[in-house]
């Protein structure tokens, strides 16, 4: 099995951190989280965004990016609207880390610097500011995955009051 990480760098939005946490449950991601949060890990609107979903959630917190790198080895790829390259142009190896900055800042510009060949963008009207961080990370997590062939995903859903006809 394939491992992914989603890296969320002091999130803001409780409900974003909460539909983040979703498709990491159901993709079968890690989701790292990097304090400080504008939020308390408690708040209703994040629990009812991943709803019944927390306990499938292999989660991670840290104290501040430091103490992320400190602890884990891999690619590390930045989501920012200030990268050169296109997200769907990278080939993302097994352990690749996606990471996010803070809905209203971003990602520090200094580590943007110093890992040009590692900053991905989605593509987007430049007159705009930016997509919503949930949207993004969903973007990303199947691009990824896509690539991946979709490991240990399901690719066939059923009715559930009608069986499917099998083709040809």
């Amino acid at each position: 099995m394939k491992n992914l990480n989603i890296v969320l760098v002091e999130p803001q939005i409780p409900q974003n951190t909460g539909n983040i946490s979703r498709t990491c449950a159901v993709t079968g991601a890690k989701l790292h989280l990097i304090k400080p949060f504008g939020f308390e890990i408690t708040d209703k609107h994040l629990k009812r965004a991943g709803l019944d979903y927390w306990d499938k959630l292999d989660i991670y917190y840290y104290e501040n990016l430091k103490d992320f790198f400190e602890q884990n080895e891999g690619e590390y790829y930045y989501f920012t609207t200030k990268g050169k390259h296109v997200y769907s142009d990278v080939d993302y190896p097994d352990d690749a880390y996606l990471i996010f900055g803070r809905e209203d800042k971003g990602l520090n510009e200094d580590l943007l610097y110093e890992n040009p060949e590692r900053c991905v963008r989605i593509p987007m009207r430049s007159d705009l500011r930016s997509l919503n961080l949930s949207n993004s990370a969903a973007i990303a997590v199947y691009e990824v995955l896509r690539q991946w062939n979709f490991p240990d995903l399901s690719r066939e859903g059923q009715l559930t009051k009608y069986r499917w006809q099998k083709e040809g």
